[in-house]
């Protein structure tokens, strides 16, 4: 495969990768950085690939191998080491109070705000919060598969207009 294909063969499914990749982050500048990060280590190695084979499999851990070294990375970039003779500083972590106010009116707010859908949205929405999947809400409930993800999709639009005091400012 020439590098004119597979890049066209890689533009193609790039784009598939993004709810993947936000799922694993859980921010979108972050999941836009591992994107292109996945796609260009896939540029780059394309020789590697094995053509006839799944290039979105490939993507898919590549992209996962990212994350986690990114992470590892991170975490060993915020350990700290404590030099000092009398450990203070490890020592002073046993005396931080953490106030929970704000979460706790945040998490309020959510559920208010949940409970304000309409109950045609709230029960899917909710099982799928729950972590069930679609097949099974719309097992459950006795609708097809498109009602539930359009159902969901609605409730989820509602709650972010709902709550756009927490959104984060830009």
């Amino acid at each position: 495969m020439t590098a004119t294909e597979f890049g066209y063969a890689l533009h193609k499914i790039a784009h598939s990768l993004k709810p993947f990749a936000l799922k694993l982050t859980k921010d979108m500048e972050e999941a836009n950085d591992l994107l292109q990060e996945t796609v260009l280590k896939a540029f780059t190695n394309r020789d590697k690939f094995t053509e006839g084979t799944n290039l979105k499999a490939w993507l898919y851990t590549i992209m996962k191998n990212t994350f986690i070294t990114n992470y590892q990375r991170l975490v060993r970039r915020n350990t700290f080491i404590d030099t000092t003779d009398n450990l203070h500083y490890i020592n002073s972590a046993d005396n931080l109070i953490g106030n929970t106010a704000y979460s706790t009116f945040a998490l309020e707010d959510i559920y208010r705000a949940i409970d304000k859908l309409d109950e045609p949205y709230k029960r899917p929405f909710l099982m799928h919060y729950r972590g069930f999947k679609y097949y099974e809400i719309a097992e459950r409930l006795g609708i097809p598969i498109g009602t539930v993800k359009n159902r969901i999709h609605i409730a989820r639009k509602e709650l972010k207009d709902n709550l756009k005091i927490y959104a984060p400012k830009a």
